[in-house]
């Protein structure tokens, strides 16, 4: 997996926009200004939001998922090498949905 791989799904996620906020090569996917994906600038996995911190914790206790620096605890690091791709869709479609589903609904309305 790679930088390339989370950015071609993430292109495809209605109302996506990638931006690089902090300066440095991050890519910090976003839906109505609200981010669901973040690469860092070492380019060492992709973070993601979880529905909640339970989920997180449960996807660090089976090895899927590593504490993501500088995010909330209901944030993630999957790693690039050891995250297979179709889990790699499945968090970052799990994370742009809960984010998704968090802004007003003229917002939502208005991505399509």
């Amino acid at each position: 997996m790679s930088r390339e791989l989370v950015n071609e799904i993430c292109k495809d996620f209605a109302g996506a926009e990638v931006s690089d906020p902090w300066g440095g090569g991050h890519d910090a996917w976003k839906v109505g200004d609200k981010m669901f994906a973040c690469i860092g600038a070492m380019g060492t996995g992709v973070a993601v939001k979880c529905p909640d911190v339970e989920t997180a914790d449960m996807l660090k206790d089976a090895g899927v998922a590593q504490k993501a620096a500088y995010f909330h605890k209901s944030w993630v690091l999957l790693p690039f090498g050891a995250t297979s791709e179709e889990e790699f869709r499945h968090r970052l479609a799990v994370s742009y949905d809960t984010i998704r589903a968090k802004l007003p609904k003229k917002v939502q309305a208005a991505l399509g």
